[in-house]
This record gives structure tokens, sequence and C-alpha cells, in this order.
């Protein structure tokens, strides 16, 4: 039988204890993983050693000590058990008593994972996994079968969390908020695209809030964007400086509708990707360069002029670009009168590609959804996974006092300093 290994008494730091036992076991011929390995028995000893400790508390004297003697309860011996853990399968000791009222918390009764198994399983699950990959995963690589109904249960346990999540209070003013829409295949009778609407905003402390995901019931709509911008607004959204969205038809009606200060602005990286729609991939390069100084233009008249050239070189071959690009100028021109601080924060869009890339990775890697509700579970596993603190928040951009100082200047009297 393989020689257990036991740290020091005497109290050393974390490091030279750790090189103090890999020594031992590398004395003893013990790898660090494995079934018998360094790893299995640390954890071994640690839950047995915690479970001990549960069950002195629970009788209320220490093992062999005379005080138990005729108190009614006393030891009685272990169980065997195998909890999978986050570097396999470890054989427990579980200490049992002669009443059977022992309630183990370390290792619950029926407990065969710890808590950290379920994280690798949500985070996995988080990254597009499914529930045959992670299954597999486990497999190869901690050599413990995980049935796909327990990793379904395990997923299923952040629905009330993202309910709760879903429902949260929201900051009383963003400076810039996005409303974009991804769309997922949702089997209800039959396979069909449906949209998952994602708003998006900025916070007044520069950080990225992911403020809810909206199954919606068919096509992309304003009608349906107006429900979430109105559920947005009840969450306490009193005030959106900017909203970035894409030109869908009656959606800045929607959105003054509910915040009538608002200003609607057509996302660029939108307007650029709807131009190469319309043309070959082979002009793809020179039409970014030649469209590049209608965006960066330092005002309106200087942008008209640079569209005009660009007009004058693309309209005959794809008058649908020059069209497209018309019919959106009215949501386009705002963008122009910004400071350039502001417009950097408009055209971050690394942030929101990632939430979207994210978003879409997750999507493909399950082809359809059985339910709308096992839709919104990945997205919000997914969103869970951008921020270690489960709220879908991070950090915008590094340089936001100058883009703050910048919209408090622009949008005067509705950003101050008491909201930071």
């Amino acid at each position: 039988m393989t020689e257990t290994l036991e740290p020091m008494a005497t109290e050393v730091d974390p490091q030279q204890l750790a090189e103090q036992l890999l020594a031992q076991a590398k004395e003893q011929g013990i790898d660090l993983m494995g079934p018998n390995g360094l790893l299995n028995q640390l954890t071994k000893n640690v839950l047995e050693t915690a479970l001990d400790a549960e069950m002195t508390e629970h009788l209320g004297y220490d093992k062999h000590d005379p005080a138990g003697r005729g108190s009614g309860n006393s030891r009685n011996g272990t169980r065997s058990k195998t909890v999978l853990t986050e570097i396999g399968p470890v054989g427990i000791e579980v200490p049992r008593d002669t009443d059977a009222s022992f309630d183990p918390q370390i290792v619950k009764k029926r407990q065969r994972r710890l808590t950290g198994v379920d994280e690798i399983v949500l985070s996995l699950s988080a990254k597009g996994l499914t529930t045959g990959e992670i299954a597999a995963h486990f497999a190869d690589v901690y050599g413990a079968s995980v049935s796909k109904d327990t990793i379904s249960r395990i997923t299923d346990k952040v629905i009330s969390e993202m309910t709760e999540w879903a429902n949260r209070p929201l900051d009383r003013v963003y400076p810039v908020m996005f409303i974009d829409a991804i769309h997922v295949k949702i089997r209800d009778g039959q396979v069909a695209n449906r949209p998952v609407y994602v708003a998006v905003g900025v916070t007044i402390s520069g950080e990225r809030d992911i403020l809810g995901l909206w199954a919606g019931d068919g096509g992309e709509g304003a009608k349906f964007w107006l429900a979430v911008l109105t559920e947005i607004k009840n969450r306490g959204v009193a005030d959106v400086c900017i909203v970035v969205c894409d030109g869908l038809k009656g959606l800045p009606d929607a959105i003054a509708a509910v915040w009538d200060l608002a200003v609607v602005q057509t996302c660029i990286i939108h307007l650029i990707r709807n131009t190469f729609r319309y043309s070959s991939r082979k002009y793809w390069d020179e039409m970014s360069r030649d469209l590049r100084p209608v965006y960066t233009a330092p005002s309106e008249s200087a942008a008209k002029e640079r569209f005009t050239e660009f007009a004058g070189k693309w309209g005959n071959q794809y008058p649908a670009i020059v069209r497209l690009w018309e019919n959106a100028w009215s949501e386009f021109i705002p963008f122009l009168d910004y400071d350039v601080e502001i417009r950097r924060v408009i055209c971050s869009t690394n942030a929101i590609e990632s939430v979207n890339a994210r978003y879409r990775r997750a999507v493909r890697a399950r082809g359809h959804f059985p339910t709308e509700q096992a839709a919104l579970k990945c997205l919000y596993l997914a969103t869970r996974a951008l921020d270690p603190s489960g709220k879908g928040r991070a950090r915008w951009a590094m340089r936001w006092k100058p883009a703050l100082n910048a919209f408090a200047i622009t949008f005067e009297g509705r950003i101050t300093p008491s909201g930071i």
C-alpha cells in the first residue's frame, strides 16, 4: 500500500510546504497526479480531517476523550465514499455516529461532487462545449464518468441565478448603451431562427454592464425593442445619453419613446459590415480605406465631401452601398459632433465584439436548442464567464476619465460626479 503523505506539524510558508511534500513524494516514488498521486492523497487527508473536526463539534468531545463516555452518542466507525473533485475521483472515509444524527457539511450526505466540479462544468458549458463534450472531457482528463443528465442538472442550477440577474436594479444613468440582437435556432415544433436581444451599457465608472438577454418570438422588430427598453427603464435607468444600434426601421422612435433626450447613433461597425455585404471580397480592403475618411472626418461637412468622393468612385459599381449610407446618414452624423474621447468610447468595439463572439461560439457548438430557456441559459453562462463576479461587468477602457469629462461637458447636467 502506498504510504500516506502527511504535512509537517511545524508552521511553514506555503511554498516551503509544497517543496517538502514534493520532495517526500519523489523519495517515495509517488506521482503528482493519478488515483494514488500526491494531490489525491492531500485532498483525501484534508477532507477526512475536516470531516473528523465536524464530528468532534457534533459530539462535543475529541476522539478517545473519556468525556464522551455515557454521552449517549459516540463515533461508530466510517463508511467509504468516492467524490468527484477537480483532480478526479477521490476515495474518502466518512465518520459515522451511533445514533446516525451526524450531518456533515464539507461533504454532504449523498453528495458525489465537490462544488469546484460544478464550476468546471459551468465554465466548460460557457465556453460552448455540449453536454456530451463535457462528459468526454471528464472521462479523458479526470478518468471519471459524469452522465449527460448530471451535467444538465448542474447547469440547470443557474436558472434561478439567471432570473435574479435579469431582474436586478440597474444604474440611473448610462453614458452609452449598445443594443443588438443575435439569432439562435430553437426547436419549437420545428427548428426556427429566433432573435435574442442584448443590451450593453457603459457605466459612469467606465465599466461594461450587460443589462440583460431577451428572447424574441420572431424576426427582430422595433416593437419588441420598445418592450425591452421599457423594462430597462423600469429597472432604474432614467437616462441614456447615446444609444448605439443598427439601422432597424422604427428603432429610433422606440428609443425616443423611452428616453426622449437620448441621441440615436447608428453603429459604425454595423454600417461598415453591411457595406461589405454588397461588394466583392476582393474590394473590401480598398473600400475600407476609402470609407475611413468618412467616419473619421472632423465635421459633418468634411464627412459629406469624403462621402461624395466615395460615391463617385464606387456608386456606379455598387449603387446599393451609396443608398445604404444615404439612408443611414441622419443617424450616422451625430457621431461627428462628439469629442474624440466620446468617439473612442462609441467605436471601442472590442468589448462588444468579445461578448458577441462568446455568444456565437456557444450557440454554434450546440446547433439548436430544445427550448427558449435552454438558449437563454447557454447565453447567460457565457455572460457569467465574462466576469469573475458573475454580473457580466468588466472594464470598458483604460482611459476613462478623459471620456467621462467629455460626456459631462457634452451632456451637461445629465452626468455628474455624484453619480460616480
